[in-house]
């Protein structure tokens, strides 16, 4: 958390906000978010770069810069980035301010985001699985992805370097949408269950856009709003609530140290 749908907003609310904008100056409060990197070096490779465009991978944050190099953002588990804020934001990590006294602030709680650069995107782009929104991501690319894997179905769906972007919230939904057991072994997935989850997974993530992500904890969108994706889950966080479909309460399970909701009757192994 944030996921792709809450860094797809994020991406969403701040290009017109930053594009064609200049770093004028940066405030860092805290050097952990830049690893190896010193203060002085990274305002150095940022003052004065010009953004021509952002774009999203996966759950990093794309700034494309003038110079060539590319700023790139991973919020982690909770990262924000808030354009102008009213109010002084607790656990901010880095201020970063263009013309007009306009600011980007970028918080997080735990400490575990990052602010990085690479010149090339393939150092990213190279790193990652198959984007579940591009147009190749197709019921038969997903079948390929799960037709060699002995783990469990909601196990694979967490692999970044097989499908860029899906977290632990959303593939619970999309393995409910489909009706499909968390534990099942991804091999043993019918083509009809494949052609379920492919479906499922795109609804899932789309909706949850619409929805401007879900503030299941501390996620706030740019404009300082809760996302409300949260609100229509029907099984992500609702343990031992009523599953909509046909009433059983919802169940939680651990697979591979993730917690895991889901109905035991909609989704019977």
């Amino acid at each position: 958390m944030p996921e792709l749908p809450e860094v797809e907003t994020i991406k969403n609310q701040l290009i017109p906000h930053l594009t064609g904008r200049t770093f004028k100056s940066i405030k860092i409060y805290d050097t952990r978010p830049l690893g190896n990197l010193s203060e002085k070096e990274f305002s150095r490779r940022l003052v004065g770069q010009k953004i021509t465009g952002l774009s999203r991978r996966g759950k990093y944050i794309l700034i494309h810069l003038s110079g060539g190099s590319t700023l790139v953002i991973h919020l982690r588990m909770t990262g924000s980035l808030l354009w102008n804020p009213v109010d002084t934001e607790p656990f901010t990590r880095a201020e970063f301010f263009f013309e007009n006294k306009d600011r980007l602030v970028f918080t997080d709680i735990r400490r575990f985001g990052t602010l990085s650069f690479v010149k090339e995107t393939s150092d990213i782009t190279n790193r990652l699985g198959i984007d579940p929104l591009n147009p190749k991501f197709t019921p038969q690319a997903l079948q390929k992805l799960l037709s060699t894997r002995k783990s469990p179905v909601k196990a694979v769906l967490l692999q970044q370097e097989l499908i860029a972007g899906i977290g632990n919230m959303y593939a619970d939904e999309a393995l409910f949408a489909s009706r499909i057991h968390p534990a099942k072994p991804a091999q043993t997935l019918s083509a009809c269950e494949i052609k379920r989850l492919h479906r499922a997974i795109q609804d899932v993530l789309h909706k949850a856009i619409r929805n401007k992500g879900a503030s299941v904890r501390n996620y706030r969108s740019p404009d300082g709003r809760a996302g409300r994706a949260h609100e229509e889950f029907c099984v992500a966080h609702r343990g031992g609530k009523p599953c909509p479909r046909c009433g059983t309460s919802v169940s939680r399970i651990v697979i591979r140290q993730r917690g895991t909701y889901y109905c035991p009757t909609c989704q019977n192994i």
